[in-house]
């Protein structure tokens, strides 16, 4: 979500059948009666397979601060790692009480790429950055 001024922006990916995302449609246009809330949808298609790639799931737990999404997004992003989804939650440490953020991450790393030299680079990225990750193969 971005703030702009007194303005809120916010991206959602919704996915279901015909009617289901018909009945969501009409409900949105309802809302949006009285100019108090402005909604664009952009229907897609499913996205082909890429059998170049091999899909991670990346867990990351720190202290929350500012920037780990952004930084966790610019290291895979700038080696043509596809990010597939995130999710992140904040939460209260267990025995003190400290600020946690966890990042879960679905990503696709092309075939061209040293697993061993990704997971070593990966693992210094996120010890200058004092986050706490595993990087592993999604196992069907």
């Amino acid at each position: 979500m971005t703030t702009l001024g007194s303005e809120f922006a916010m991206l959602l990916l919704v996915s279901g059948n015909w009617h289901t995302l018909n009945r969501l449609e009409q409900g949105l246009d309802k809302l949006c009666e009285d100019d108090q809330l402005t909604v664009a949808i952009r229907k897609t298609d499913s996205k082909p397979p890429e059998e170049d790639r091999m899909p991670y799931a990346i867990d990351v737990v720190a202290l929350d601060h500012e920037g780990i999404v952004y930084n966790l997004a610019e290291f895979f992003s700038s080696r043509d790692i596809e990010i597939a989804d995130v999710a992140t939650r904040s939460y209260a440490a267990a025995h003190t009480g400290a600020p946690m953020f966890a990042v879960q991450m679905a990503v696709n790393v092309p075939s061209s790429l040293h697993i061993a030299q990704l997971r070593e680079d990966f693992l210094e990225f996120c010890d200058r950055l004092n986050l706490d990750a595993i990087i592993e193969p999604v196992k069907a």
